[in-house]
């Protein structure tokens, strides 16, 4: 964020927190800023989704971290709370917005060689990157280990290697792999809504075509993991979804 995009008047990052579960995110959200936020020099936390009316006590329970120490003041409406710290202090808004998300949009890409790939998902992962209301929940956006639903083996396995996908793999099971194709990766995107993130695939799967890309495909799980599905033909051409 740009200095007069925050609220303080300093430059800034806007940050997506998602659960699988909307009972799971008031303690990973105090959890995370707990652990990486409040711990950082000269950072402050405020609420990203003013609108949004399911609340999270964020502020109100960091606050205990100040020993009787902390104080806060209301500003506009909203209370913020000041946490003594040894470089100063800690400003954090008491509650935080929450919205039901939506996850797993995803492609694959299809390449001849392993450089190739990673040249392709990186290019495609920064065009996603800097979009609002999405995140790519996996580290620099790119997965190498894709999944399918269950196990051909394990029943008690929620997910395993997606061998249909596996380069290696091609003698031993039911390829999905074109001829020439030796390495495959995969940019997972998590967003606010459905148009947010067809919009980030858009741009991903245009900055990903290039050279060594043989072809861009997509995950398909028979609508086991949730009711939204990302049909890439209706992305390309400017539809939601």
């Amino acid at each position: 964020l740009k200095p007069d995009e925050s609220p303080d008047g300093r430059p800034g990052i806007a940050i997506l927190f998602m659960t699988m579960g909307k009972d799971d995110l008031p303690k990973r959200l105090i959890e995370r800023i707990g652990q990486t936020v409040l711990t950082c020099p000269t950072t402050a936390c405020y609420d990203g989704m003013p609108d949004a009316p399911d609340r999270v006590g964020v502020g109100s329970a960091l606050r205990f971290f100040g020993d009787g120490f902390q104080g806060s003041k209301m500003i506009a409406g909203q209370r913020y709370w000041r946490i003594p710290v040894m470089e100063g202090e800690f400003v954090v808004q008491e509650k935080f917005g929450m919205i039901k998300g939506v996850g797993g949009g995803n492609f694959l890409i299809l390449a001849r060689s392993p450089d190739a790939a990673l040249e392709a998902a990186e290019a495609g992962a920064e065009a996603m990157s800097g979009r609002q209301g999405v995140i790519l929940p996996f580290p620099g956006g790119v997965v190498r280990s894709g999944s399918k639903v269950g196990s051909r083996r394990i029943k008690s396995m929620i997910a395993s290697t997606n061998d249909a996908y596996c380069p290696t793999l091609r003698a031993v099971t039911q390829t999905a792999l074109p001829e020439g194709v030796n390495s495959v990766l995969e940019i997972v995107v998590n967003g606010v809504d459905a148009p947010a993130i067809a919009g980030a695939m858009r741009a991903g799967i245009d900055a990903a075509c290039r050279e060594g890309v043989v072809a861009i495909t997509a995950g398909n799980y028979g609508g086991k993991l949730g009711p939204h599905h990302f049909h890439l033909r209706k992305i390309m051409s400017g539809e939601t979804a």
